[in-house]
């Protein structure tokens, strides 16, 4: 059964497309990180490490909410891997041992994902006239922020 929620079906279909790419950004950026997490050496090896854990937890929980976002419009969530790499903005292909490198690849995923949502903010709200995605998004929007702050924190 379709939901009745005063947002058409074309509108819906759109957002929903929007958030998978969303979410295909989440896992990608969530698999970084975990790559990262895994793999990172050097002096700094502990507090990354249980860094990295704290940042890719928070994705996950993010994954999870914006694909159950999408279902709530009435659409399926993208779910594999080969769904994802297809409509990602980011890639994966960076060496994630080193520290400097790790961080700064991490950041650029989530300054990435940043200002996408911000862009999509605007369309979602205007265009498809769905407030509570686009009021989604902005908490999505913002603990990005968070975590791109603190990885920014150690390149300074």
């Amino acid at each position: 059964m379709k939901p009745n929620i005063d947002i058409t079906d074309k509108n819906r279909e759109a957002i929903a497309n929007m958030l998978n790419i969303l979410l295909a950004d989440e896992y990608v950026l969530y698999t970084k990180t975990r790559n990262a997490h895994w793999n990172i050496v050097g002096s700094n090896f502990m507090e990354l490490h249980k860094f990295f854990e704290g940042q890719y937890e928070a994705i996950d929980e993010t994954i999870d909410s914006v694909a159950e976002r999408v279902r709530a419009l009435g659409h399926w969530a993208l779910g594999s891997m080969k769904d994802f790499l297809a409509v990602t903005h980011l890639s994966e292909d960076e060496e994630l041992s080193n520290e400097k490198d790790a961080i700064k690849a991490l950041l650029e995923g989530h300054e990435s994902i940043i200002c996408n949502c911000r862009k999509d903010i605007i369309t979602i709200n205007d265009k498809y006239k769905d407030v509570g995605t686009a009021d989604f998004i902005t908490g999505v929007m913002e603990e990005h922020e968070k975590m791109a702050w603190m990885l920014r924190s150690y390149l300074s």
